[in-house]
């Protein structure tokens, strides 16, 4: 076979705007810690946002019952779904939606992209935020505008900030990406910081793309849709794969008002040129996962209390050793900084959130993910985005069942059922420790 010299190989077949462009750095990252801990190394992997938890038994059952489905079925979705989707956001966070108004596509992120590649006008997002949305509106041939927001602020956009932001764009049509809970943060927005940001949003005629994937898993079980206070700008963007465990399943929605029908008219025009439709059999069991029963009202309580339980047993024993963190909210997330020790690692030669990750992987074999770039923080800013879900959650949820929903989780559930999670904050924690001890060596 004819070998091609490296001479010879085109420099010039993908967009002059995309020369730089890479893969999104979680799944990087997760692949290559994967292959780490497949050959013998033992790692904690406190990097990726994957549900540790089983799936529900109805839904694993109904799957198993459609495997033979193979029919291409209608691009927004099956009607059974769609029914089912508004029945739970009407059951869960009380408000009403047209099947009509639905769209389900192959995870929500595809549905993402494709809103923002039809979209016209200015798309801004946040810092930090998830690691996707800014290389996707650039996909989408957007240069996405980003708005800072600040820690004292519990990382939420406030309303002067999003003002100031808005007032610089002069197009016409404008796009804000908001993830309540939030990820890398774990924040969450409450009915009053909506009530504030309204009359921004109402002056701007802005558009909100609102992701509430970790809408069910709200630690104190109020998620707050932005829905229900600007219902006609806001399009709503969910999925199974946080609090039905099912992200390999690749099931999202979103939901959209009726003024804004020409956006998802186009979106599921886009979608039938691409992904013509989610796979079949996946659809008819996240038909079940939609369907309020007791069963997933159980589970999701149970995940509730236990992510709350190893939330704040993270938070807690890090900010005891100086840490900066916002004690998560909701979700799989926290996003420490550790300045702290940004003298004793400028001593090694450390000067990123980069150099620090790569430190603690090698000396403690903890993985995490640096807060700059990939979630939009200067590289130089020490914070991370931690995952407290490296746990066995078929372990944790089944003691958690045993114990009953009418009882608090008792002291040391956490160590005893969330061991993998427990051993990668006590690793950090000395590490941190460890850092700080060098410098009063030194003085």
């Amino acid at each position: 076979m004819a070998r091609v010299s490296e001479d010879l190989v085109r420099s010039d077949l993908v967009r002059s705007d995309l020369y730089d462009y890479a893969p999104a750095s979680n799944l990087l990252l997760n692949e290559k810690v994967k292959e780490l801990m497949a050959s013998g190394k033992p790692v904690y992997h406190l990097a990726f946002g994957q549900s540790p938890f089983p799936v529900m038994e109805s839904a694993r059952l109904v799957l198993a019952q459609n495997a033979e489905k193979n029919a291409y079925l209608p691009v927004a979705g099956i009607s059974q779904l769609r029914n089912a989707i508004c029945e739970f956001h009407r059951e869960f966070d009380g408000f009403e939606v047209l099947p009509d108004n639905v769209i389900v596509g192959p995870g929500s992120k595809e549905l993402i992209f494709l809103l923002l590649a039809v979209f016209s006008g200015d798309v801004f997002v946040l810092s930090p935020t998830w690691t996707t949305f800014k290389p996707q509106a650039r996909l989408a041939h957007h240069d996405a505008i980003v708005i800072t927001t600040e820690y004292r602020h519990d990382w939420r956009v406030t309303p002067d900030i999003l003002d100031r932001a808005l007032s610089r764009s002069s197009a016409k049509n404008k796009i804000i990406v908001l993830v309540n809970p939030d990820n890398p943060t774990g924040t969450a927005y409450t009915q009053e910081h909506w009530k504030e940001l309204l009359p921004v949003l109402i002056k701007h005629n802005a558009i909100v793309l609102s992701d509430e994937i970790y809408g069910r898993l709200n630690f104190a079980d109020s998620h707050c849709s932005l829905v229900k206070f600007y219902p006609e700008g806001t399009i709503l963007s969910s999925g199974l794969s946080k609090w039905a465990s099912v992200g390999g399943w690749r099931v999202g929605y979103q939901i959209y008002p009726a003024q804004l029908r020409p956006l998802l008219d186009a979106v599921k025009s886009a979608a039938s040129h691409s992904y013509s439709c989610a796979a079949a059999p996946m659809q008819y069991a996240a038909v079940t996962c939609f369907t309020p029963s007791k069963e997933s009202k159980a589970y999701i309580a149970h995940e509730c209390r236990i992510l709350a339980a190893i939330a704040d047993y993270s938070y807690q024993h890090l900010t005891e050793v100086g840490v900066r963190a916002v004690k998560p909210q909701g979700g799989f997330y926290m996003f420490p900084d550790f300045e702290v020790i940004r003298c004793a690692l400028s001593n090694r030669g450390i000067t990123t959130a980069q150099q620090m990750c790569d430190a603690i992987f090698e000396e403690v074999s903890v993985a995490l993910m640096p807060g700059g770039p990939a979630f939009l923080r200067p590289s130089t800013e020490l914070t991370v985005r931690l995952c407290f879900v490296n746990f066995d959650g078929s372990v944790a949820l089944k003691a958690s069942m045993a114990i009953g929903l009418h009882k608090p989780l008792p002291e040391g559930f956490v160590e005893e059922h969330c061991v993998l999670t427990v051993g990668g904050i006590q690793a950090l924690k000395q590490w941190t420790l460890n850092q700080k001890a060098s410098v009063s060596h030194d003085l």
